[in-house]
Order: structure tokens, then sequence, then C-alpha cells
């Protein structure tokens, strides 16, 4: 429950401050009226879910939809706002309406997240497979589907797809997560070979810390130096 709302979270910041470019509007929705109009409804909703005023955020998205029948991205953020709520049926509504009006990958996802909370886990596969095949490349979208795998007992399936999130972002959390279905599974040869590369992940984790941090007093000693040698001259 608590990574599907972390989850959820992501996708609010994402859904308000990295919003899908909306499709041509007709001539009477580009008045400066219309325009301003919305804006504030968009602010209204956005400080709502910011200051966790649900029933707030939930009256300027019906609004915004009641101007613009056909906004996708309102949709996808009332279906989170939903989901927040555990209005689960009325969330899985809103996120299959914003992706039949916009085929975009986060609503496919966040509909396979209720999905996966309320046991509907064949769906959820679907949904996140369909949500990979549209991008590809967000770890997230593989953890989420290594989830359903494991939940459908499919253990070399979900093994695959951490495998994957891996690739994409090498991680000791997704190493762990594979480990956890080695030791569950019985498998002594790949729950020990993973323990060695969760070993070797860590040491390089903390090599690429101490580089950073090296370069970090690097670029502050310079500084130090000079201001000492001006108080010299002085």
């Amino acid at each position: 429950m608590i990574a599907i709302l972390v989850i959820l979270a992501l996708a609010t910041y994402l859904a308000f401050f990295f919003p899908v470019a909306p499709k041509e509007k007709p001539v009477e929705e580009q008045s400066p009226k219309y325009k301003a109009q919305m804006k504030k409804l968009w602010s209204v909703a956005q400080t709502a879910m910011k200051e966790r005023k649900p029933f707030r955020a939930e009256k300027a998205l019906l609004t915004i939809l009641k101007f613009d029948e056909k906004n996708a991205a309102a949709y996808n953020r009332l279906g989170i706002l939903y989901a927040k709520g555990q209005r689960y049926d009325e969330a899985v509504e809103c996120f299959e309406i914003a992706q039949s009006l916009d085929n975009n990958p986060a609503s496919i996802h966040n509909a396979g997240l209720i999905y996966l909370e309320i046991g509907e886990y064949e769906k959820a596969e679907m949904a996140f497979s369909q949500a990979i095949a549209l991008e590809g490349d967000v770890p997230a979208r593989y953890i989420a589907l290594a989830k359903a795998e494991e939940k459908l007992g499919r253990p070399r399936k979900a093994i695959e797809a951490l495998e994957n999130a891996y690739e994409l972002d090498p991680s000791v959390s997704t190493l762990r997560q594979i480990l956890a279905i080695y030791e569950a599974t019985g498998d002594v040869e790949a729950a020990t070979a993973t323990t060695a590369r969760i070993e070797a992940q860590v040491t390089r984790d903390n090599e690429a810390k101490k580089r950073k941090n090296s370069k970090r007093m690097g670029s502050v000693v310079p500084k130090i130096v000079g201001s000492r040698a001006r108080q010299k001259r002085v």
C-alpha cells in the first residue's frame, strides 16, 4: 500500500509540473478569458492537492471537465485524487477515460497500480505491459510489472522485469527484490550470486559517492586558498 501511494505521489508531481502537451483546441477555447479561467482552475486544483483538500481539488477538476470534457490530463489527475482516497473504481474509470482520449503510458500505469491494489493481478500485468510497450525506459514500470508477475505466481517473469529495471537504473533496492524472490523460491545458488551482486553494487555506489564528494571539495578548496592569499596581501 505504501509503495502504491509513493508512486501515486510521484505521478501527481509529474502530472502537475510536467503536463502532457495539450492538443489543439477550438478557437473559442483559445480566447484570453477562457485561458485565464482554466489557468485559475488548474491553480486551485494544484493548491488543494498540495494542502490535502480533496473535495476542493475534485470540484476544480470536475469544473475543468465541465468546460472541456475531453481533457485527458484532468481525468488523469482526478484518477490520482480518487486513488489517494481509496475510491478505486472511480480512479480506474478516470484513468481508462484518460487513456482513451490520449494514449498516455502514465494513465495506463496508474490504472495498473489500482488493479494491483485491489487484487486484479491479470489486469495489472496487462496494464503495465502496455505502458512499457509505449514507454520502455522507465524503471518504475518494470518494478510494478514484477509485483504483478510475483502475485500471479510467475517468479521468473518477475525477475526478468526486475533485471530490466536494474539495467535502466542499477539500484541496490532492485537487486534486493530479486534476492527476495530467489530466497522465496529456494534457489540458493542464484541467491548467493545475487548477494555478491549487491555487495559489488554497494561498493560501486560508495566509490561514486566518494568521487562526487571529492569533486565538490576540489571546487571549494581554491576559493579558500584564494581568500587566504588576499588576507596575506592585505
